[in-house]
């Protein structure tokens, strides 16, 4: 017998509230957190690890039980308002935790009082600190894709894949989506997966949101095709597909599947549909190895060892999962006591160190750090998989 909602071995992930910050960190704005005290530093000190060489807004209200109580929430408006004014930023968000959510504070009516107080837009992201952090980054890219993302005043009257495009040296324009330190470190990862894309003939546009400036962010909606790139980045892609009519692709261009993204992205870019590759790749074989982690990632991973060794690798995933992903024989697990079962029938486990307190005894456990998962625990031996992938495995 386990309790479902109990974890004795293993760590938790991430909050959705930390995936917010980590989503909107680069990208000038002031990140508010309401909440008593200790979020930000937990925040800081174990999920962001651009905390001390990058500059960022990101403040706790430091909300006390006498506010609380008496519903004194003009200090919060205060406090904001006079942070804005000092340090200018371009937008202001607001995130709940579990005691304003207990109290039932009014979230859109603040973010209007402090819009009108100072002049600047004020969002709220719907957090609760309960959820995982995929769920925070999903929302935040989504309210920038409804609301920073410009209009497009005339598309372009032909792909750029096409010839009149390509006599110009211009490659079709990728966004990759879903892009955090959370699921993809501070390794060099977000700089090699622009090279798998540029390689490939493209041109990356932006990428949400590590190592791209406002501006290209903002002009995301000249691009022509997406690149999903974990379930965070699903929020922009499916506001970006309504706006701009942009199709989008779910997956990772590791190294034996850059051949294959490429021509899902230039497949998607011509039909207009979306394409999700990773479930053609895979074969669905029997397998005794599973990958435990994030949906997008893990499968791609998967799909990856398939075509490299011809021998495949179910996937567990205890996050919400993007579709395209989860196969017939892959599980989605929100338990320890659940996923110590599904263990049980793998001689071979890929994941987060910190899993492997509950493997079967006599399995075979292949570290693979997770951001989300252990925090800086194993930030130095997460491996960039886009440059190292063959040597990580010993392919």
């Amino acid at each position: 017998m386990f309790m479902k909602e109990a974890v004795s071995r293993i760590s938790t992930y991430s909050a959705d509230t930390f995936g917010v910050c980590s989503a909107l960190f680069e990208l000038g704005g002031m990140t508010v957190i309401h909440d008593p005290s200790g979020c930000n530093s937990t925040y800081t000190t174990h999920d962001e690890p651009r905390w001390y060489d990058t500059d960022s807004l990101i403040f706790i209200t430091g909300l006390t039980e006498m506010d609380a109580v008496l519903g004194n929430e003009e200090k919060l408006l205060h406090d904001v308002e006079t942070a804005a004014a000092k340090y200018q930023p371009r937008f202001i968000t607001l995130l709940c935790t579990p005691v304003p959510l207990l109290m039932g504070t009014d979230f859109p009516a603040l973010a209007k009082v402090l819009q009108k107080r100072t002049g600047l837009p004020v969002f709220f992201v719907a957090t609760n600190s309960m959820q995982t952090y995929e769920q925070g980054i999903f929302k935040a890219f989504k309210m920038v894709a409804e609301h920073m993302v410009a209009a497009v005043s005339a598309p372009s009257s032909c792909c750029s894949w096409q010839p009149s495009f390509a006599s110009q040296g211009q490659g079709l324009k990728v966004n990759i989506l879903g892009v955090t330190p959370l699921d993809f470190a501070v390794n060099g990862s977000e700089k090699a997966l622009r090279r798998c894309l540029t390689r490939q003939g493209f041109a990356v546009s932006s990428l949400w949101a590590m190592g791209s400036v406002y501006e290209e962010i903002r002009d995301a909606g000249r691009a022509e095709v997406n690149l999903v790139a974990s379930y965070g980045g699903l929020g922009a892609a499916t506001v970006l597909q309504e706006r701009f009519s942009q199709p989008y692709v779910v997956g990772l261009p590791l190294p034996p599947l850059q051949e294959i993204l490429a021509a899902s992205l230039r497949t998607a870019a011509a039909t207009g549909r979306v394409q999700y590759p990773l479930l053609t790749v895979r074969q669905e074989k029997e397998t005794a190895t599973v990958i435990i982690g994030e949906s997008v990632y893990a499968t791609s991973l998967a799909a990856a060892l398939e075509r490299v060794t011809g021998e495949g690798a179910d996937v567990c995933c205890p996050l919400a999962a993007a579709p395209g992903t989860l196969g017939a024989r892959d599980h989605q697990v929100r338990s320890e006591g659940a996923l110590m079962e599904v263990l049980q029938a793998y001689k071979t486990i890929i994941a987060d160190p910190l899993y492997e307190a509950i493997i079967p005894e006599g399995a075979k456990f292949i570290p693979l750090g997770h951001e989300a998962f252990s925090g800086r625990l194993y930030q130095a031996s997460i491996p960039n998989l886009f440059k190292d992938f063959n040597s990580f495995f010993h392919i």
